[in-house]
């Protein structure tokens, strides 16, 4: 008698493959070597801006007591060089991410798919031009925008306790005061939408970093103008031309006539004041930016940089739904 062995179950063929499937991960899958990047970037700031903000301004101020209390001039030690290098180069750091954030998205993110034809090949894997483009926006976007608002706490509260008062470290300074507030957080979102508009225009991906470059670099600096033009100024007047301490980059100067008018600086020389007599000056003014606008500035010019970043996207799904028509 013939003994029948129950049969084995063949084993399931075509089932979904394991872990998290969607576009999100996709496109976080692709690209996670800049993740992985970013990542080290901003966990090195961190650690820089946490050393500057405990052992460093501990040791710098121990050193500014040693050599510089009571003093008018002093040669400072190491530990003062080490914490102005380090801190300076984390504000430099902060203003200069933008510009790699553009150079990665308008060259990796957009640019490259668009040149080797990955992104067609999304389109007819079930995954629409508009989901595509809003996926290669969206997911860089939120660890651009959380690690960069990391960056700038650390950056006020390092800045804020600043062990040592120089002028160099104040507000008003460059570095300082784009890294200290909301344009450097808004500065790299522009940068992302403008680099992802440059990857759709051009569809190449050198050409494409290069674009973003220049484009982002210069409506950071209009936006910056626009900014400090747009928040009232206040003005300062006397015989001479003033000079306001702790003020963010001057404003517009010029003359004042015994009416109160202002006038182009006539430019006189040293003649006794017949020049300036003869042209009725009795007086300078100059506008400039308090410490009290400091969040006014920064607010408008985040304004203008998110407004920016809007079009830029904006234009660059207008150009999608041209370029593949009823496929969007």
């Amino acid at each position: 008698m013939t003994t029948a062995l129950p049969a084995t179950a063949a084993p399931a063929t075509g089932r979904p493959p394991r872990g998290p499937r969607g576009l999100t991960w996709t496109v976080l899958r692709l690209h996670r070597s800049a993740l992985i990047v970013w990542a080290v970037v901003v966990l090195g700031g961190a650690a820089v801006l946490l050393w500057a903000y405990g052992p460093g301004a501990d040791a710098a101020q121990a050193e500014w007591d040693r050599v510089c209390a009571g003093r008018e001039a002093c040669v400072w030690g190491d530990p003062i060089h080490d914490y102005d290098r380090l801190f300076r180069a984390a504000g430099l750091g902060l203003n200069w991410l933008p510009v790699l954030v553009a150079a990665w998205a308008g060259a990796a993110l957009v640019g490259r798919d668009m040149e080797n034809g990955t992104a067609r090949l999304a389109w007819t894997q079930g995954i629409t031009p508009v989901r595509w483009l809003a996926a290669k926006l969206a997911v860089p976007a939120l660890p651009v925008a959380v690690g960069m608002t990391v960056l700038v706490l650390l950056h006020r509260l390092v800045s804020d306790a600043h062990p040592l008062s120089l002028g160099k470290w104040s507000w008003y300074t460059e570095d300082n005061f784009q890294a200290n507030g909301t344009v450097a957080i808004a500065a790299p979102l522009l940068a992302l939408a403008v680099g992802a508009l440059a990857g759709l225009l051009l569809r190449r991906a050198l050409p494409a970093l290069v674009a973003a470059l220049v484009a982002t670099g210069a409506l950071e600096e209009l936006a910056t103008v626009a900014s400090r033009n747009l928040v009232p100024w206040e003005t300062a007047t006397g015989t001479g031309y003033q000079s306001p301490d702790h003020v963010i980059v001057q404003g517009p100067q010029g003359a004042l006539t015994s009416t109160g008018a202002r006038v182009p600086n006539p430019m006189c020389g040293d003649d006794g004041g017949t020049c300036l007599a003869a042209h009725d000056i009795v007086g300078y003014y100059t506008h400039y930016h308090p410490a009290s606008h400091f969040w006014p500035l920064h607010l408008v010019e985040t304004g203008l940089l998110l407004g920016a970043a809007a079009l830029a996207t904006a234009a660059a799904f207008c150009l999608l739904h041209r370029r593949t028509g009823a496929a969007v």
